[in-house]
């Protein structure tokens, strides 16, 4: 019989919508693969998702975004269960997913980064504790929720009080003028490089989802040694935060430099998706994308 594959998706995020979408297109294109696929929407009920993994599944694909699907939560308990499952372990999602503790990382082994302070949700909104323009960001999301630029020409508090749902702490980033670029790593292969436009201020939540909200350009329109250049840095992030299957690595790139923003463990998935399109344009398939993962699943040893 084929593997069986329980996927999980949804969750409480405030990427909810974002997984579920991903977790559709990751069960319809294991069924096209001949794999028995089983979809969870996840609720925050440990009980009930325990119930669903019983009979126990022979790999679970974890099609979670955001915050306790992607930060090691979860997979802390599959680790427990001793099902294989998707993407990073505990720790590398753990490191991911905090914004302050990745940089120090990637910048430990090389990579450059923006400058950044960590203040209080009122020094925050005191006064500007970084010359304009900068970039206001919660520690801990992903899919830029939160996200958003200061300019000089604003002329406001970053955000108000009542408008920061995100925690009582907040990293001011230097904003870094020029182009982005994103670049998606399987396994130890780093699959190519894309740039990402859109008429938005920046490529954010509405950017990355909304129809129309940013094209994607692959190969880069760069110089080669540019594009070589990002696919080495998307590949030592992917090391130095001790990742395994997929991950993607989002830059921002001056012209000169190129500076991380964070690597994604468990990026978008489907199939018109970031990676889905650099894995395409690498000549594989959705369906041998979602195949490879399953294949490679496993738990913490």
């Amino acid at each position: 019989m084929s593997k069986h594959v329980a996927v999980l998706m949804g969750g409480w995020s405030a990427e909810r919508e974002v997984s579920l979408i991903s977790g559709a297109a990751v069960s319809n294109a294991l069924k096209k693969a001949g794999y028995r696929a089983t979809a969870i929407d996840i609720q925050r009920d440990m009980g009930a998702l325990m119930t669903h993994l019983f009979p126990r599944p022979d790999v679970i694909f974890n099609a979670l975004h955001g915050r306790f699907g992607e930060d090691g939560c979860v997979q802390g308990l599959l680790n427990i269960l001793d099902i294989p499952y998707t993407h990073s372990g505990v720790l590398a999602s753990a490191l991911a997913m905090d914004k302050p503790m990745a940089k120090r990382l990637f910048a430990a082994v090389g990579i450059p980064v923006a400058e950044h302070k960590i203040v209080s949700r009122a020094e925050a909104l005191d006064g500007d504790v970084m010359k304009r323009p900068y970039v206001v960001k919660p520690l801990n999301e992903g899919s830029s929720v939160g996200v958003r630029i200061v300019r000089d020409e604003d002329g406001e508090a970053p955000f108000k009080e009542s408008d920061w749902p995100f925690g009582a702490r907040v990293m001011i980033e230097r904003f870094i003028p020029g182009r982005e670029f994103t670049v998606a790593v399987m396994g130890e292969q780093p699959l190519g490089v894309t740039e990402i436009t859109t008429e938005r201020d920046f490529y954010d939540y509405d950017a990355k989802y909304a129809a129309g909200g940013s094209d994607h350009i692959i190969p880069a329109p760069v110089e080669p040694e540019a594009h070589e250049e990002a696919m080495r840095l998307a590949l030592e992030a992917h090391r130095a935060l001790g990742c395994r299957g997929v991950s993607r690595a989002d830059f921002r790139y001056d012209g000169k430099t190129f500076f991380i923003l964070e690597v994604n463990t468990q990026p978008g998935m489907t199939d018109t998706s970031l990676v889905p399109e650099q894995a395409s344009h690498a000549g594989i398939s959705f369906e041998e994308l979602v195949s490879w993962m399953v294949e490679n699943a496993e738990c913490d040893q």
